[in-house]
């Protein structure tokens, strides 16, 4: 569980007095510690952070312009502000092992924005995950900007295998290492955001030498599982490594970048000034307390109960009557399809239907989904936050059959009620920030005693 700082019964934190005088923000702000504190967060990019990346994100920081580097600003007063970024570097550098970091990205879609422009010209071929199997939109989404500018192609993952012994919806390597020889990208993208198994650098790194591409490593959604040795380091082995702070690494909402020296000069100049202007640097010290904390033993322990927990949680799943895509997970994310438990509920009706039983989480797409993607047949859920407050395997049990009673009475409201009751007196058990809830909510209008 995270622990409030301090003795005093409040969090050292943005949420203070100073909010009385605009009582609609702390109204909202009080109704949305009540939301996080009363219902369950099974969105697998999202996660709780720790009252000091609180502290540190709603800081005087806010207040500086520091367009450029450290040592290299466009402004004047940039002393500390430099220190501050200096740290954070050094801290992401130090935690993956890389020889730079650019702490910078607001998230981690500029991020990856930046690397494209750092290594490719427009209209280079990229090959990356295919969105339907499991990728991102800047892994070349038609929606996204990056398919405006470059020409991507897709890989994908091999088809389900009706025998539960046999493990399908896996990376299909020799599809990849085919599209590769015959379309010569010019940069392999590895990474995903809904794929819930282990992704070894090794194989693509093989494959990208072979056709002479470069090779990046998205590693948005299990960063914090790399910080804490639970998944794979890919730094090293990548050319360039991207991720976001704010999913399994626990810190605040942004990205960054890690490379060698020799991609350093290029990825800076294609974050600033090549995409972004100032920096957040409340955000950048947010990210330094994020960095710090995931080098400690206790994260170490964090990172290995998110995956033992995601593992509990898909094994009571699966007795529930719900398909696991790929038969499992090894990481922090579960991908449901829900058509072997009811074949007329759509991913998006389940979503809705959990969202009033108190149990947050997204609808998602699986590999060749029948339906749209803004309905799909399945549900994208992660362990990381809950694991955060504490819960463990009995508690991601007794989540599944919350979740399988929700959803099978789900045209019955006194049922739905019924299971909104027994999540929050499960959540009662695990606040995320006990100390907000008795500080902010005692004294915001939509808030509690």
């Amino acid at each position: 569980m995270i622990e409030a700082s301090g003795g005093t019964g409040r969090a050292s934190s943005p949420f203070d007095e100073w909010l009385t005088e605009d009582p609609e923000i702390l109204a909202l702000l009080g109704a949305e510690i009540d939301r996080q504190s009363t219902t369950l967060q099974l969105i697998a990019s999202e996660n709780f952070t720790s009252p000091a990346v609180l502290a540190a994100s709603g800081s005087v920081l806010t207040n500086k312009y520091s367009e450029g580097y450290p040592g290299r600003r466009y402004y004047g007063g940039n002393q500390v502000i430099d220190e501050v970024e200096n740290l954070a570097r050094d801290r992401a550098t130090a935690l993956f092992g890389s020889e730079h970091a650019n702490v910078q990205p607001h998230a981690g879609a500029s991020a990856n924005l930046a690397v494209y422009q750092a290594l490719l010209e427009p209209g280079d071929t990229v090959l990356a995950m295919s969105l339907d199997h499991g990728g991102h939109l800047t892994h070349g989404s038609p929606a996204s900007i990056t398919s405006k500018i470059w020409r991507f192609v897709a890989y994908g993952v091999t088809p389900a295998s009706g025998d539960p012994e046999a493990q399908g919806e896996t990376i299909d390597f020799d599809e990849v290492a085919d599209v590769a020889k015959r379309e010569r990208p010019k940069l392999i993208v590895a990474g995903a955001t809904a794929y819930p198994r282990t992704i070894d650098a090794r194989p693509f790194r093989e494959i990208a030498d072979e056709v002479g591409a470069q090779l990046m490593f998205d590693i948005a959604h299990p960063a914090g599982l790399v910080a804490g040795g639970a998944h794979p380091n890919p730094v090293g082995i990548a050319d360039v490594v991207t991720l976001t702070t704010h999913k399994t690494l626990r810190g605040p909402r942004g990205g960054a970048i890690l490379c060698d020296q020799r991609h350093a000069k290029a990825i800076d100049s294609a974050v600033f000034p090549g995409l972004q202007g100032g920096p957040l640097e409340h955000v950048i010290a947010a990210k330094a307390v994020a960095f710090r904390e995931a080098s400690q033993p206790s994260f170490r322990d964090y990172a290995a109960s998110v995956v033992t927990n995601a593992r509990a949680l898909a094994v009571a799943l699966a007795a529930e009557g719900f398909r696991l895509v790929s038969g499992g997970t090894d990481n922090h994310l579960i991908l449901v399809d829900l058509r072997p438990f009811d074949s007329e509920l759509t991913g998006k009706q389940a979503q809705e239907v959990l969202d009033r039983a108190g149990i947050t989480l997204n609808r998602n797409a699986i590999p060749g989904d029948p339906r749209p993607p803004f309905v799909t047949s399945g549900l994208r859920l992660g362990s990381a936050a809950q694991t955060t407050t504490g819960m463990g395997p009995s508690e991601m049990t007794r989540i599944a059959g919350m979740m399988g009673r929700a959803l099978r009475q789900r045209d019955d409201e006194a049922a739905l009620r019924d299971v909104r009751r027994e999540v929050l007196e499960l959540c009662e058990g695990f606040p995320p920030y006990p100390q907000l809830v008795r500080g902010v909510l005692s004294r915001s209008p939509a808030g509690g005693g």
